[in-house]
């Protein structure tokens, strides 16, 4: 596989499982009175932007975008309704969704930098944009710890 579509097919799975987890804890929250709703409602729509930019990235290479398993996502979906059930506070939230989004900074940090010379620049402008959107996410859930 070449890197283009590494680092694409990468952030379009990456995105979609922040898509699918985000919209399993909004309904987990629907009738709880967070106020961390609105932050979550907004990353969930710079998801949707990203997987969005990643598909059609993808299929101007001739790649049909892999979607994460089903399986995945069940696990997912049941790792925040259990903690949602355990806790739902706005601090304990804010760090399950600081560690998840901590991991996928490590993540695109490294993919950048081993495919910096080899990957086209439009591509890794984009990686670049997802990164910078992960860390400012970090940064806005922080003042709810």
């Amino acid at each position: 596989m070449n890197v283009n579509t590494e680092l694409l097919e990468y952030i379009y799975e990456s995105s979609e499982m922040g898509v699918v987890s985000l919209t399993n804890l909004l309904k987990d929250l629907n009738e709880k009175e967070n106020k961390l709703k609105p932050v979550i409602s907004d990353e969930l729509s710079f998801y949707e932007k990203y997987q969005k930019k990643a598909k059609k990235a993808l299929e101007k290479l001739d790649v049909s975008p892999k979607h994460n398993s089903m399986m995945t996502k069940m696990m997912s979906k049941m790792g925040i309704s259990k903690e949602v059930k355990s806790d739902n506070s706005d601090a304990s939230i804010a760090h399950m969704l600081v560690e998840g989004l901590t991991m996928g900074v490590v993540d695109m940090e490294t993919k950048i930098k081993n495919y910096e010379k080899d990957a086209d620049k439009k591509i890794l402008k984009l990686a670049s944009e997802y990164l910078k959107f992960q860390q400012n996410e970090i940064e806005k859930l922080k003042t709810y710890l």
